[in-house]
């Protein structure tokens, strides 16, 4: 059987820590920023751990 190959998709939308654990970024923070609130922004910031049923799905899209 061939090796797995990483899907290169979800290898740019996401990275592992050094713990093991996975990171994604926010969605709504990349255009039409003026409209929203300096608030809104600030807490669209920071690279929140990918929780539940979906680390599973994308570990096994990442194949490590």
């Amino acid at each position: 059987m061939p090796k797995m190959k990483t899907h290169r998709g979800a290898a740019k939308r996401f990275k592992r820590t050094g713990s093991g654990k996975l990171v994604r970024r926010k969605a709504f923070k990349n255009h039409i920023l003026e409209k929203k609130s300096s608030r809104r922004k600030r807490r669209l910031g920071g690279e929140p751990l990918v929780t539940g049923g979906d680390r599973a799905r994308i570990e096994r899209l990442l194949g490590h």
